[in-house]
């Protein structure tokens, strides 16, 4: 029963303060008309005036009221810098403990007991760095105070640590304020505003936060390299590990601006995306198509034929290509770049050194006053008991260990419904392998819209692939003559036999094997890195896959320009990474390529949209090319051409998006897309239609019908 009245009390007194008109009275003009009064009062009863002002600044803001920065200047006014600073300091931790214990008595409890799942991790992190976090939050006033106060009572700090770091996190602040205070008492008439005091006083209130941050990275770096020594000279102005997407451009980038940069590599340049993903599987799935387009052939007006080819011959054209694509990823290149590229293993040792055991035997310490960490990320395994006796693949090793066989994997299950396992299922049914694909959840592709899904699945069926959803692989068995997968669906087991496995359930960042557990580097799933893709230490950054959250090499590269000029020149402007527009393709038969929002996620978001689709079986160049399947939909805010999201299913869907990533990273609407010539007869015509079918959706009705009405009089 208390707390209601508490709460009944306190909210008396709030609508009490605003509906009395209370606070005109905290206002820069009411201050300046008042001072004169308040300084005899002063003179008259000096310890009476300075105890009614701290009772009353204490009250303001324990009950969250505005006025406490004028109340601040008023203290600078009356009472001098000295006094007015021990005053408002004094009083506003008051209050603001006040506050701070008020809402923990209100409602934590209950915010706790409600939401507490939610906020585990937030209290844990408060546990942990509460006082270092109230700290920072004091020192930089990018919240208003009042809401840290409320919001700290929420929280399991303790009352004492929050009373004292407000105390001493607010102490800067109130000085400033204080101060700027004391020369608004000295202002006689305009002229005075422009006088040099106040002036300053004004400036230094503007560099504050800028100051207090800068003095903050201070304090946390020297927290931060505390048993470490800083070299006094570096080797290198940056060291980067992993020759992958994200390093490769890291790389050379400090090489364009004359940078002295080592690149440090294991295995080969260029990464995953080179010679394990993107490439092999992009040349694997255009044979794949030509093969079934042969059989298709009548649906051109050919006659269609079985294809005849050697396995082995498509697999050796995969490696030909990856030979092609290698020179703009080789050492020798980087090397003319300005790079030194290290091929061996890197270890780091302390936040600046790095350990290289090269590949030639030999070992040798680099110090760097940057490092950026690209080490990308592996197929993850999942430990199925067995796995290992019946052997399988995975996307990076199917390239080597399938290169001598003269026909596919006869029998192939391929384990995943992510976007690797339908494009490899799809690839090696259309290359003549009967493939059984098995994924747990109830739809492949579960990250696209559930049309999207539909229309892939029946893709892949129409393939020629055995689609199992909801099937939950258990275990791998063999047998002297038979290997089989052990599956579970609706409560019953069933054995899958197969000749060859290919485990596509995933990739999991590297994070073992170079020294982020002996520094401390935190990690979870992937290197935990802020909005500037520093790491723990400020000064090593993560790009990449091995970064997160997506593991793409367009993202890859995206994040490895903000990483190189962060770390390059990071003292003087740090960049944050932009995410916003993010594209994505799938590479199966008719590609799947996004944008922003799907319906799905929009709707878990609670975000507002309209819906604009345009079916690609009416598109001219669609038709003429014997591929009118798919569709494009635009997701647009309520009533306005603005782009929420966009997905396409269908041919060329993947470069087809370009023009609306483009236009969504530009802020440009479906109005200037539709405002734009696209060649006839295009596939980018999709686009462009797509933004006919919003605007004609949008068409002014009442306008079009008065419009009728005057051409019907001019006909007289």
């Amino acid at each position: 029963m208390k707390r209601p009245l508490l709460l009944m009390a306190i909210a008396m007194v709030v609508v009490s303060f605003f509906y009395f008109d209370l606070n005109q009275l905290l206002t820069l003009e009411a201050l300046k008309s008042g001072l004169s009064q308040f300084k005899v009062w002063q003179v008259e009863q000096p310890i009476l005036v300075a105890g009614v002002f701290l009772l009353f600044y204490v009250l303001i803001t324990a009950l969250s009221l505005p006025g406490a920065v004028i109340m601040t200047l008023a203290a600078g006014a009356l009472f001098g810098l000295f006094w007015g600073t021990v005053i408002v300091s004094f009083a506003s931790t008051i209050g603001a403990t006040l506050a701070f214990l008020a809402s923990r008595y209100l409602l934590k409890e209950a915010i706790q007991k409600r939401f507490g799942h939610r906020l585990q991790l937030i209290n844990e992190g408060i546990q942990k760095d509460g006082a270092f976090y109230l700290f920072t939050l004091r020192l930089v006033p990018v919240f208003p105070f009042f809401l840290i106060n409320l919001l700290m009572g929420l929280t399991p700090i303790r009352a004492v640590t929050f009373y004292w770091i407000s105390q001493v996190g607010m102490l800067a602040g109130t000085l400033v304020y204080v101060n700027a205070g004391t020369q608004l008492a000295q202002l006689e008439g305009l002229s005075d505003i422009l006088s040099a005091s106040l002036l300053i006083s004004f400036a230094v209130l503007g560099l504050f936060p800028l100051v207090a941050k800068k003095i903050l990275n201070v304090i946390k770096a020297r927290r931060v390299y505390a048993g470490y020594r800083k070299p006094r000279q570096f080797d290198r102005n940056l060291i980067v590990i992993g020759a992958g997407a994200g390093g490769l451009v890291s790389a050379y980038i400090a090489a364009a601006v004359k940078a002295k940069v080592t690149l440090i590599e294991a295995h080969k340049m260029g990464g995953d995306c080179l010679n394990y993903g993107c490439v092999p599987s992009k040349a694997l799935i255009r044979s794949a198509k030509l093969a079934q387009q042969m059989r298709h052939a009548q649906h051109y007006g050919l006659e269609s034929v079985e294809p005849r080819f050697s396995f082995r011959h498509v697999m050796q054209r995969i490696q030909e290509v990856i030979r092609t694509i290698e020179p703009h990823d080789s050492i020798e290149r980087y090397e003319g770049l300005g790079v030194d590229v290290i091929q061996g293993y890197a270890r780091l040792i302390d936040p600046w050194t790095v350990e290289i055991a090269r590949n030639d035997g030999e070992s040798q310490r680099l110090t760097s006053r940057a490092i950026v960490l690209a080490t990308g990320a592996r197929p993850f395994v999942p430990p199925l008991p067995g796995i290992e006796d019946v052997g399988y693949v995975t996307s990076d090793t199917l390239w080597e260990q399938f290169a001598q066989l003269d026909i596919p994997p006869p029998r192939l299950v391929v384990l995943g419904g992510g976007p690797i396992g339908c494009e490899l299922a799809q690839s090696f049914a259309r290359l003549g392998s009967t493939v059984t694909q098995v994924e747990m959840a109830p739809r492949i592709l579960v990250r696209e819209d559930e049309e999207v899904s539909e229309l892939a699945a029946t893709s892949l069926q129409n393939d020629g692939v055995t689609l199992l959803t909801g099937y939950q692989a258990l275990r791998c068995e063999k047998t002297a003559d038979c290997k089989r997968l052990i599956v579970e669906h609706d409560g019953k087991e069933q054995a899958i036999e197969f000749d060859s496995l290919i485990c596509a359930v995933g990739r999991v960042a590297r994070l073992e094997g170079y020294g982020l557990e002996a520094l401390g580097i935190e990690t979870d799933r992937a290197i935990i890195t802020n909005d500037y893709l520093e790491t723990l230490y400020p000064n090593i950054f993560a790009a990449g896959d091995v970064a997160g959250p997506y593991q793409f090499t367009h993202t890859a590269s995206h994040q490895a320009w903000y990483a190189a000029v962060n770390a390059l020149f990071g003292h003087f402007k740090k960049f944050k990474v932009d995410y916003r527009v993010i594209p994505w393709t799938t590479f199966t038969d008719p590609e799947i390529a996004r944008v922003g929002l799907n319906e799905q996620d929009a709707k878990a978001k609670g975000i507002a949209y309209e819906v604009t689709r345009y079916n690609l079986d009416d598109l001219d160049r669609a038709i003429a090319d014997g591929a009118a399947r798919g569709f494009v939909k635009v997701l647009t805010k309520p009533g306005k051409d603005q782009i929420l999201g966009v997905t396409m299913i269908g041919e060329h869907s993947g470069d087809l998006m370009a023009e609306f990533v483009l236009a969504m990273k530009h802020g440009l609407g479906l109005n200037k897309i539709l405002g734009t010539i696209h060649t006839y007869p295009t596939w980018a015509e999709a686009n462009k239609y797509a933004a006919g079918e919003w605007k004609r959706a949008h068409a002014p009705q009442r306008v079009l019908a008065w419009l009728e009405k005057y051409h019907a009089w001019r006909r007289g």
